[in-house]
């Protein structure tokens, strides 16, 4: 006994297998059309909202201190790190690469590696106009590991045998205060520091620092 197709002929061919399987997904998506209608919705309001977005700021890669480093330390790798900022925030004097130059004064954790903080020519760059860069012995070690590069200080001389005291600079920039390993040789009483001093206060300071007790007042402005 001949068996029999249940399928319509047109389901028999591939034409017509085609034609259903289409008919069927236009089916369901008419029964899906409003939840696709939504989501195609979304998406243009989010293609939308992208294209009128701002652009991301700009920003700029500055090396800074991975942690608290003191006056005269060789830096290390190790020692720095890296942090994005706005391109107006970056000091100037930055740049190039600081490992193995030596610190002329502390830094603190997140502060920029400037020129000015380093030992070398730059150094002088920080001082005021019409000053000069003199290393200074102070008398008293203990005074010096008060001060902080920037601070604005008046040198004072004391005559031990006169008993006297007396101006011998106003205003000096401190530029550097190095470590007392890298600046002590343990023949000489007392520390150095890096100032700028009025030109004219130059002969009178390095004068004194050989024959007086040399000290200071300073105001933190």
């Amino acid at each position: 006994m001949e068996s029999r197709d249940p399928r319509p002929p047109s389901a028999r061919t591939p034409l017509g297998r085609a034609r259903d399987t289409f008919d069927e997904v236009r089916r369901r998506v008419l029964r899906r059309r409003r939840l696709i209608a939504a989501l195609l919705l979304g998406v243009a309001a989010a293609v939308a909202v992208r294209s009128v977005a701002p652009p991301p700021p700009a920003t700029a890669t500055l090396v800074v201190a991975a942690r608290d480093l003191p006056a005269g330390r060789a830096l290390t790798p190790g020692d720095l790190t890296t942090a994005r900022v706005s391109p107006d925030a970056v000091p100037d004097g930055t740049g190039g690469d600081p490992v193995g130059r030596r610190l002329a004064a502390p830094l603190r954790a997140g502060e920029p590696v400037t020129d000015v903080r380093l030992v070398g020519p730059d150094l002088g760059a920080a001082q005021p106009v019409g000053t000069t860069t003199v290393p200074v012995r102070l008398t008293d070690a203990g005074q010096v590991a008060l001060l902080s590069a920037g601070d604005r200080i008046s040198l004072l001389g004391t005559d031990p045998q006169a008993g006297t005291t007396r101006v011998l600079a106003r205003d000096a920039t401190v530029l550097a205060v190095p470590d007392r390993a890298s600046a002590d040789d343990g023949a000489l009483p007392g520390r150095l520091v890096v100032l700028a001093l009025d030109s004219d206060a130059v002969y009178h300071v390095t004068a004194a620092s050989a024959a007086e007790y040399v000290t200071y007042t300073w105001s933190r402005s």
